[in-house]
């Protein structure tokens, strides 16, 4: 994986660094593949137990990178393809659907600003842990786009349709403050602390009983746009999955004598 991106686990923690702090995190075409390729290997690692995606200097992702993204556009225009745009498809949404889709927790710790596809990437996370200097812009609209990265179906289902479309049709940037009260953020934390808060948050869901998170990923997710009758049978059959594991047994053998369980994420 290039230094764009860095990629470490320890003790069931897998943590991704977008790391172009000298471009405020700007996905070049290097950082989206790197990205990618980090999150899908998180999600596909049975070692790791929960996510934590955050970033260097002092923005978390503002997105494209539009400097490169003009001359990449130039070059459709003088070759007559339109490659340029397949990175929604190419980068873009492998990225969302494996942040969402992982059968374990993902806490997004943002540092700065998240714009464009990176609100769309702490918006993929479960949980966003920030920096009370964050902020965020959908920015789509600003440069004549429409949203990509998941932002059309996270945003709403998060602050309800009718405040989407006004983050949407009318770019502004929202102050950590502003985006916690509107049910975005789940924690404000002040900017020097963030780095070791995003951590305790992190690594306490690595500790947890895993196949449970997993679960209840999937049942939010499956909630989200089926009836009450169909959820409650999804509740069904992942209950009884999750009462099946090792960690189910582990904690109730643990309630029992009072102490604290440790799981082990089967």
């Amino acid at each position: 994986m290039a230094d764009t991106v860095l990629y470490d686990v320890t003790d069931g923690l897998a943590t991704i660094t977008i790391n172009r702090p000298e471009a405020m995190n700007a996905m070049n075409v290097e950082a989206k593949v790197a990205l990618r390729e980090a999150v899908q290997t998180a999600a596909a690692d049975p070692a790791v137990r929960a996510v934590l995606l955050t970033a260097t200097g002092r923005a978390f992702c503002v997105g494209q990178d539009l400097k490169e993204h003009v001359g990449l556009l130039q070059n459709d225009k003088e070759t007559g393809s339109r490659d340029t745009m397949n990175t929604v498809r190419e980068h873009y949404n492998p990225i969302v659907r494996a942040l969402t889709e992982m059968k374990k927790p993902v806490v997004a710790g943002v540092n700065g600003v998240a714009a464009g596809a990176g609100f769309g990437f702490a918006l993929a996370a479960d949980y966003r842990i920030v920096a009370d200097m964050a902020a965020f812009n959908t920015s789509f609209a600003g440069v004549a786009l429409t949203a990509d990265s998941g932002m059309s179906w996270t945003l709403p289902r998060l602050i309800g349709p009718s405040r989407a479309a006004d983050l949407l049709l009318f770019p502004r940037s929202i102050s950590a403050q502003e985006a916690y009260d509107l049910g975005i953020v789940n924690k404000i934390v002040p900017a020097a602390d963030l780095a070791a808060e995003a951590a305790a948050v992190a690594r306490a869901l690595a500790e947890g009983p895993t196949l449970a998170y997993a679960a209840l990923k999937e049942s939010l997710a499956y909630g989200a746009d089926h009836s009450l009758v169909e959820a409650l049978e999804k509740e069904d059959e992942l209950q009884s999955k999750a009462g099946a594991s090792e960690d189910h047994t582990i904690a109730v053998q643990a309630f029992l004598a009072k102490e604290k369980p440790k799981y082990v994420g089967r």
